[in-house]
């Protein structure tokens, strides 16, 4: 089989146990055990997506690139004003050593 008849062939396989699962739905109702279940369908879909997309381009999809941009973090120091009468890292003692 092809790649793209393995996905395809997955795809399908998705779609048969989102069925299923809907058949359970009805039958349990929307119990906790079956909100996870269909979560689980859910994360399987995206990722085949995400799997597709990779194959199309024939390279890995960045992690977050289609939500998040790149930011540049300046290695400049901090004006220190900024810590002007700041506790370390919650300890909270006025002379700002550890008890």
């Amino acid at each position: 089989m092809s790649l793209k008849d393995d996905l395809t062939a997955v795809e399908r396989s998705l779609d048969d146990l989102a069925r299923t699962v809907g058949k359970l739905e009805a039958q349990l109702g929307k119990s906790l055990d079956i909100r996870r279940v269909r979560s689980d369908t859910d994360h399987l879909r995206e990722s085949l997506g995400l799997l597709k997309q990779s194959a199309a381009t024939g390279r890995p999809p960045r992690p977050g690139a289609a939500t998040h941009e790149m930011v540049s973090i300046s290695d400049a120091p901090y004006n220190s004003a900024l810590w002007t009468d700041a506790q370390d890292e919650g300890l909270g003692s006025r002379n700002g050593h550890a008890p």
